[in-house]
């Protein structure tokens, strides 16, 4: 299977277009401060700082990604505004891939985890239900059995809104009641799950943040009751924050690693933002990989993260 095989046409069309405001700023800042110049030198370095900063890296990201630009430029030669974008293509790349962000070309989960539980967790509003819905749809044209279990029981509007999306998706759903104890509804989810033989099973959970110790305490019981069925549930924990937010959807990503082991990142919203630095900020911040990308409203706009192709798309045309 050759690079970015899984990844037709459209997709890539897709990709590229949900990261074009990002492109519009992050890029061609990037190309004006190496236009004309033969050498990396300290105002290139300075507009390179600005950039990146600029497109929510991330001032932490952005001291490290420079730092290795500079220490490259003095002692390799780069004579073409080529080169000096190649150079800091490799650089940015070199980022996601410490890591752990993998080039994935498909929507897919290990064999020997049956069901594959996901639980997914973010605050209110930062597309964690849609992306539960289209990462449904998304599973279930690779054919997988999906089941959702919506333990975000607090939120009336939340159950309802992912029952809206399980029709859409055409996967089943198990619901409680009103205020119902969160924990609860997953165990009946996972025990469904078992049941019915689901390839996958998604579990929402409350976007509350006025008390970490709540959620903490919340998301520790939901996986211990998980556990009496499935003893390495959940197999993955899935932190959906808006990419539109810029350095908020760092503080977002900052209260829920301290109040849960998230394994894996979704970021939503990029076709809306020129924010896209986030993205590397995040990953290289809290070391956590980026799984998926949400680059348009359609359900079918979610993708899976391919850090080459990435970068490939940000210096399209450099």
């Amino acid at each position: 299977m050759g690079l970015f095989s899984f990844f037709t046409k459209e997709k890539k069309d897709d990709l590229d277009k949900g990261l074009e405001k990002t492109k519009e700023g992050f890029f061609s800042k990037i190309t004006r401060a190496v236009a004309g110049k033969s050498t990396i030198d300290e105002e290139v370095l300075d507009k390179l700082e600005e950039a990146l900063v600029s497109s929510d890296v991330g001032l932490q990201t952005t001291v490290k990604i420079i730092k290795r630009i500079e220490a490259r430029a003095a002692k390799d030669k780069f004579v073409t505004t080529v080169e000096m974008n190649q150079l800091i293509k490799e650089e940015i790349e070199n980022i996601l891939a410490e890591n752990k962000n993998v080039d994935s070309e498909n929507f897919d989960t290990p064999a020997d985890k049956k069901p594959y539980v996901i639980m997914v967790v973010g605050v209110n509003g930062a597309g964690k239900t849609t992306t539960i819905g289209k990462l449904s749809h998304q599973f279930k044209n690779n054919g997988k059995k999906i089941l959702l279990g919506a333990a975000d029981t607090f939120r009336a509007a939340a159950v309802d809104q992912l029952e809206v999306w399980a029709k859409r998706s055409d996967v089943e759903m198990v619901r409680g009641q009103h205020n119902a104890d969160p924990a609860s509804v997953a165990y009946q989810a996972i025990e469904r799950g078992v049941a019915i033989g689901a390839d996958v099973v998604i579990i929402d959970t409350a976007g509350r943040l006025h008390n970490r110790i709540d959620l903490m305490n919340e998301l520790s019981k939901i996986k211990k009751v998980m556990q009496k069925i499935i003893p390495d549930a959940p197999h993955e924990v899935l932190l959906v924050v808006d990419g539109s937010t810029g350095q908020n959807a760092i503080e977002q990503a900052k209260q829920f690693t301290a109040a849960t082991q998230v394994t894996a990142l979704a970021i939503t919203k990029l076709d809306g933002t020129a924010k896209g630095g986030v993205v590397l900020g995040i990953s290289d911040q809290f070391h956590i990989p980026v799984k998926y990308i949400g680059v348009g409203e359609a359900i079918d706009k979610l993708q899976v993260f391919n850090k080459k192709l990435f970068v490939e798309t940000l210096f399209k045309g450099a």
